[in-house]
């Protein structure tokens, strides 16, 4: 019995030690956490409101599921003569995994300028700053312990709570190409946590969030007025850690008006190297969207798990605040 509490509290503090040090949270859609990416792909949507919800469940068939929810919105405002425009959102997150509950709080103001570079074209570089607080907590509870760790003054944490400010920084180059409106193709880079604040429970003061470093590209292209095809991928970096995913998506358009059209239809899929294959299928109707994935998983763990990882649901609204619009009647705008 004292071994199999002594393993519990060990996966515990395991679990724990590779969610500090190891990576970040992630999203298998990550092209819907746009803010969440790099701040300064906030805005690049056609429109001057937009508002995305994600819910992912993971690893349910091995161990205590970690789900994820993250929320996020993004108004967007011409400023001066120049086909200039600034974004504002706000990006929410909540994250809980393990049999101890460890569950992590985002709330992060975000700002993103983008700057006309051509009168003709829509050709945009974008700056944006994600920063706010974050709040990571555990029930030690429900953790089963023993004598390797009783609580006594020279064991004990700190406290069960801690909290701190976190920032990120963007620089996005966005471009429309060829004959027909939307399509165009942008490339950026972030970098999260530039702050790198102390994230520890423990006594153990040197303890941070590792800076992670963000590369993200994208490139839509149309087949006919009807259908297009969409490419993404984002590579990170992140202490030891790093990752690549990268897929694309196949739209149809059904409706009488192709620029407008009643509904659009997405599927394809994605890859992240080393950890899972992820099919996609996505439905457009009007102002809304859904979405739906699932990771199958290609790791050294996809035996025990028996290649099933999650699935995660997307939901969105895009379009325009009021009737009348300073962003409807500009010819150029930021959007992918």
């Amino acid at each position: 019995m004292k071994v199999t509490r002594f393993f519990t509290i060990a996966s515990f503090m395991a679990a724990f030690s590779l969610t500090v040090n190891a990576q970040d949270v992630q999203f298998s859609q990550f092209y819907e956490t746009p803010m969440w990416r790099n701040p300064s792909l906030m805005g690049h949507f056609k429109g001057d409101l937009q508002v995305k919800a994600n819910y992912r469940s993971q690893w349910g068939s091995v161990t205590t599921p970690f789900q994820t929810v993250g929320a996020s919105g993004e108004y967007k405002q011409l400023v001066g003569s120049n086909n200039d425009f600034v974004t504002i959102g706000l990006q929410l997150l909540n994250d809980r995994a393990g049999q101890a509950a460890l569950t992590q709080t985002h709330i992060y103001p975000a700002v993103a300028y983008h700057k006309s570079l051509n009168g003709e074209r829509n050709r945009y570089l974008t700056v944006g700053f994600m920063g706010g607080m974050v709040n990571r907590r555990f029930d030690i509870s429900k953790a089963t312990t023993n004598a390797q760790y009783d609580g006594t003054p020279d064991e004990d944490f700190n406290n069960n709570s801690l909290t701190y400010w976190d920032g990120s920084v963007g620089l996005t180059y966005n471009s429309s190409i060829g004959p027909f409106e939307e399509d165009n193709f942008y490339i950026g880079a972030a970098y999260h946590h530039f702050n790198t604040p102390k994230n520890s429970f423990y006594k153990v003061d040197s303890i941070e969030v590792k800076g992670r470093l963000t590369f993200s590209a994208g490139v839509r292209y149309s087949i006919t007025d009807y259908s297009y095809f969409t490419v993404e991928g984002d590579y990170s970096m992140q202490g030891s850690f790093n990752q690549l995913t990268i897929g694309g998506l196949y739209t149809t358009k059904f409706g009488s008006d192709f620029a407008n059209p009643d509904y659009a239809l997405h599927f394809g899929g994605f890859v992240r190297f080393n950890d899972a294959f992820i099919p996609v299928v996505k439905l457009d109707y009007r102002s809304m969207q859904f979405g739906l994935s699932y990771d199958a998983n290609i790791s050294q763990l996809r035996t025990a798990s028996m290649s099933r990882g999650g699935f995660e649901l997307s939901l969105g609204y895009r379009g325009f605040l009021s009737s009348y619009s300073l962003v409807k009647d500009a010819i150029l705008q930021p959007r992918f």
